[in-house]
């Protein structure tokens, strides 16, 4: 289906487009050709609060995740809001004791304290896995999904539409490092909300059109337990896929959430150029607050376009984000709308890029050649985000054959990821007794699962034909027939990919301890390397500002906005 732009939406579009470009490099004009490694891949360790608060939401939110949160709140309604939820009280223990022990490490990377923590085998393993993620998963799925939207209002092409867009974030992400991806994240945040504020508010005011004058009427519109966020596992609302009952979601989510927000290196870089140890803490509280909205203002209005457009939109959901915005928005705001989905797009792929460049450049080039200068790191970070930037656009126009919604392909992947990262780092950071070859062991156990769970939950045949043939084997032994798009774990041994990544993570887990315990204690120096939680939490409150006051208060807000929606949900 393509939708109509006008010539003042575009010129809203392409100005944006331009300015953000500008901006990104205007920000760091003086350093451009003198830059350090250091004012490169962490922004001169001087990022504030309020920049490392948007910059984490930024990287965190894509146009996956408007597009994605549209068509799921379209179809099964406000249950993905565990995902952002859910999140927030990570986003907390990440601001009251993660964060500060990063910033106390000074660490440039995330597998350089696995190094330090365990041996170097756990970050050579750490940094090739985080690669790929940025790669596949932060860049490859995000380029497909904007060029989508723009195949969708431009008749673009989308190889085209995902050159385009590649090309036009590599263009501040390479030349300007950190420094230049949280600035433009900063500004992008604004935009984003303000976009999503306006369309929820549209289509508010357009239920009237269609006969829903309260929210009695609206509620009555929808499927029963359409606006509920913790469901019973045989909820009318629930997809077939599953993963969304609220015991799968609490486990799950534990193991991804745990991965995500404390290992992943894309999300956890703006922490690590925090300029004080409040910044440290008080960005990653700061976006705990911005996580609320997602839910109201991204996952809402699919709710309210199921009502309004159940009939145009059809069975193709994946358009219910376009065709609200075609429907609902006047000329200029319609420009202004599609421009924030770029701004989410090109947010989470410069992280991503700059993700990938910090950990080729510091992790694999630095290690194996210690004498390498800045300067050849900063450029070495500069080619690589080009290479991988090319790689994601090879990659990205396999998004397509993964078939479900576009967030359950994004968390089922996590699930995939997460479980012996999560395994590691939890056991590895807070049990001294956690040893290099538990971590080790966890990690090769982990990888092959992993690459398992690939094998036999995706539509793995759509991507490798040569795979038909096991799957012909597999129906012979478990007397199934396996069609193209069966996921044999899913669907056949019914176990969702929450509980898959939770059953996995406590493998991981035991595997963990039981090595740990067999093989000799850690030194002492790897030991110094574990998080002692008594050290981030000081006696002394310090009033209002006191990080505990502000992560209380808005854990409180967020129980008590949940508990209200699932009253009248």
């Amino acid at each position: 289906m393509r939708f109509s732009v006008s010539v003042i939406d575009a010129l809203v579009i392409l100005g944006y487009l331009v300015g953000v470009v500008l901006l990104g490099i205007f920000t760091v004009r003086k350093k451009i050709k003198t830059a350090s490694s250091e004012d490169y891949f962490l922004a001169s360790r001087s990022l504030k609060w309020p920049i490392i608060g948007t910059a984490l939401f930024a990287a965190n939110i894509s146009t996956i995740h408007l597009i994605g949160f549209a068509e799921s709140g379209f179809k099964y309604g406000l249950v993905d809001g565990l995902f952002e939820w859910l999140a927030i009280p990570f986003l907390i223990f990440l601001g009251f004791v993660i964060a500060p022990y990063f910033f106390k490490k000074r660490t440039s990377t995330i597998p350089e304290l696995y190094e330090k923590r365990f041996n170097g085998a756990s970050r050579t393993y750490m940094v090739i896995l985080a690669i790929l993620t940025a790669l596949l998963l932060h860049i490859g799925i995000s380029l497909y999904a904007g060029a989508a939207l723009v195949q969708q209002f431009f008749g673009l092409d989308p190889t085209m539409g995902i050159i385009f867009i590649a090309v036009l974030t590599g263009l501040y992400t390479v030349v300007g490092g950190l420094k230049a991806i949280t600035t433009v994240e900063a500004v992008q945040t604004v935009l984003l909300i303000l976009g999503a504020v306006l369309l929820t508010v549209f289509g508010v005011f357009a239920l009237g059109d269609v006969g829903v004058h309260n929210f009695a009427d609206f509620k009555a519109s929808l499927k029963p337990d359409t606006l509920s966020i913790l469901r019973a596992p045989d909820s009318p609302a629930n997809p077939p896929s599953g993963g969304i009952s609220w015991y799968s979601a609490l486990l799950g989510y534990f193991v991804l959430g745990s991965w995500y927000w404390f290992s992943d290196q894309t999300i956890v870089q703006r922490s690590l150029g925090s300029k004080s140890r409040y910044d440290a803490q008080i960005g990653p509280i700061f976006t705990a607050l911005l996580k609320i909205l997602p839910v109201l203002f991204f996952l809402l209005p699919g709710t309210l376009a199921f009502v309004l457009f159940k009939t145009g939109i059809g069975e193709d959901t994946k358009l219910t984000l376009p065709y609200m915005i075609d429907s609902l928005m006047p000329v200029g705001l319609k420009g202004l709308i599609i421009a924030s989905l770029l701004a989410a797009l090109m947010s989470s792929v410069g992280a991503a890029i700059n993700s990938a460049s910090t950990l080729f450049s510091i992790d694999i080039v630095k290690r194996l050649k210690p004498q390498t200068t800045d300067k050849q790191l900063v450029l070495t970070g500069r080619i690589t985000g080009i290479v991988v930037m090319m790689l994601a656009i090879m990659w990205s126009t396999q998004a397509s054959k993964f078939g479900d919604t576009i967030i359950y392909t994004v968390n089922a992947l996590g699930a995939m990821i997460a479980p012996p990262i999560a395994a590691v780092f939890l056991w590895g950071m807070f049990w001294k007794r956690g040893t290099a070859t538990a971590a080790n062991y966890t990690f090769a156990f982990g990888l092959v699962t992993g690459v398992f769970v690939f094998l036999f939950d995706f539509p793995y045949q759509n991507l490798i034909p040569g795979l038909d043939t096991l799957a012909d084997a597999v129906a012979n032994i478990t007397k199934h027939t396996i069609l193209p798009d069966t996921k044999v774990i899913t669907n056949l041994l019914g176990v969702n990919f929450m509980m898959q990544a939770w059953w996995k993570f406590v493998l991981c887990s035991l595997l963990f301890i039981v090595v740990s315990y067999a093989t000799p204690k850690p030194t002492k120096e790897q030991i110094s390397n574990c998080i002692n939680i008594r050290e981030y939490w000081p006696e002394k409150w310090s009033g209002i500002t006191d990080f505990r006051i502000i992560g209380g208060t808005i854990l409180t807000v967020l129980i008590v906005i949940w508990i209200i929606l699932e009253m009248v949900a």
